[in-house]
């Protein structure tokens, strides 16, 4: 293999990191593709899984922040400082170099989700009325009693006592069903950047749809559906899963499955969900914003899940690091 096609493929494969390639060919070229990389993502370090370990990268060195292999859906507090993220099935925070690791909720968990402004930690777990719930902690708590959040009438009520089940979100490129299986009760929630409301799976929405994802207002407990499959809200069966605010809180976006051929996308629309169109191609999920212009997403490449940034505008992909599950840096 020759020097051209050795830079060829280790470009594409989204490791051009300085020690790593520049004995092959040339530190320069190596920065180059760095800097492409980082460019990708506006500069901001990406935290993402692989085989249950968390790592982060800066477009130039990825770095392990967990010993073990039983993490899943870290997120980025507001200032890029810390994480939060499932170890275990349940909620912990760690700086955002891996140290100062410690467990913040009181219950097994779905995916966190911080307030934007980093006092508290919202997540997935039982609720009273038996199905999920959305509840928040205290981010410097220790050992902190959670408050319920949604269902509403839940507000008043003691916390359930037996633990909350969570997803286990897939590793490696899967197709269709396996994946889709997975994702199914994946309950990540997301807390839109004013602080006002929170996008979680299911709700009041239940009552009527198979599956749904809602929208609530955290000061008044209202939820709003913006997605349903099945019973009275459609005939599609199917999901909608992992949400995410943009920054400006104008869009969410989510993971969806129909069930009639269809295989997982991403699905983006406004607040209240309409104007929806599908980003990226057949088999992304799990999509963030890195700016208004680009979305970080969980995507199949070379037989695995990679983050891969996309252009929303043109469409133009960059593979970054093999891994899921993304979450960007301040």
């Amino acid at each position: 293999m020759n020097g051209n096609t050795i830079k060829k493929a280790l470009t594409l494969a989204g490791f051009a990191t300085l020690a790593g390639i520049g004995s092959m060919i040339g530190a320069p070229a190596a920065s180059a593709a760095a800097a492409a990389d980082a460019a990708a993502t506006g500069g901001r370090t990406v935290a993402y899984v692989r085989a249950g370990v968390i790592y982060s990268s800066d477009g130039v060195t990825e770095t392990r922040l967990t010993e073990d292999e039983v993490n899943a859906r870290p997120r980025f507090n507001p200032d890029g400082t810390k994480l939060a993220y499932l170890h275990n099935g349940t909620v912990w925070v760690m700086d955002a170099d891996g140290g100062g690791k410690r467990q913040v909720s009181d219950r097994t968990a779905g995916g966190p989700s911080w307030s934007p402004d980093g006092q508290w930690i919202a997540y997935a777990a039982l609720s009273c009325t038996g199905g999920p719930g959305v509840f928040r902690v205290r981010a410097d708590g220790i050992g902190a009693a959670s408050e319920p959040l949604f269902p509403a009438s839940c507000r008043d009520q003691a916390l359930p006592e037996v633990a909350y089940v969570m997803a286990q979100p897939e590793e490696k490129a899967a197709a269709g069903p396996r994946l889709a299986d997975r994702l199914r009760t994946d309950d990540a929630v997301a807390w839109s950047p004013d602080g006002t409301r929170i996008a979680f799976r299911g709700g009041e929405c239940e009552s009527i749809a198979d599956n749904c994802l809602s929208v609530g207002n955290v000061a008044s407990g209202t939820e709003r559906a913006i997605d349903y499959y099945g019973g009275g809200g459609s005939g599609t069966s199917g999901f909608g899963v992992v949400p995410a605010w943009r920054a400006d809180g104008q869009k969410v976006t989510w993971t969806t499955y129909t069930e009639d051929g269809t295989v997982v996308r991403v699905t983006e629309a406004d607040a209240d969900g309409g104007d929806r169109r599908q980003v990226g191609t057949a088999g992304d999920r799990e999509m963030v914003y890195a700016g208004t212009g680009t979305g970080v997403l969980t995507a199949a490449h070379q037989g695995h899940s990679w983050i891969t940034a996309v252009d929303l505008a043109t469409g133009a992909r960059t593979p970054l690091r093999q891994g899921s599950q993304p979450t960007i840096g301040a």
